[in-house]
């Protein structure tokens, strides 16, 4: 009975590597902080519309944004702003060439009904009209 390379067995060191544990971390850690520097917080981003708190007086806000709704009229759908009925995207490119009041942007209401085609063209002809934020406003029934 040999019981010497019993005691043998005992006597050996276990080495471990580390050098390719160390290069992992090193890669995660990398990786956290070059993610981590392009994230922007939502409380960051910056509104289409900004309300003025600093001033009260009531010549600023005499005007009103522009708000094209989309509707449908004798079974066919038109841009609406205020009272005015345009059909074409011409005639409302016309209108919005003209407004007044173009630093508080604009918006555009489109019901679910109202044809995906006409809510793109309202919102290009507010861009094409150098409103400087444009924001669709989901009309809920």
């Amino acid at each position: 009975m040999k019981l010497s390379s019993h005691k043998r067995a005992h006597n050996r060191q276990i080495t471990l590597e580390m050098t390719s544990m160390i290069d992992v971390v090193f890669l995660l850690l990398i990786f956290f902080i070059v993610t981590a520097s392009f994230t922007k917080t939502e409380r960051d981003l910056d509104a289409v519309t900004k309300v003025n708190e600093k001033s009260s007086s009531a010549a600023e806000t005499d005007l009103e944004p522009a708000v094209v709704l989309l509707a449908e009229v004798d079974g066919s759908w038109v841009y609406q702003i205020g009272s005015n009925n345009m059909s074409t995207f011409a005639e409302l490119q016309e209108v919005l060439d003209k407004f007044p009041n173009k630093a508080d942007g604009a918006f555009v209401r489109a019901p679910d009904a109202a044809p995906y085609g006409m809510a793109a063209s309202a919102i290009q002809a507010c861009k094409n009209s150098d409103f400087p934020g444009v924001s669709y406003v989901p009309l809920t029934p």
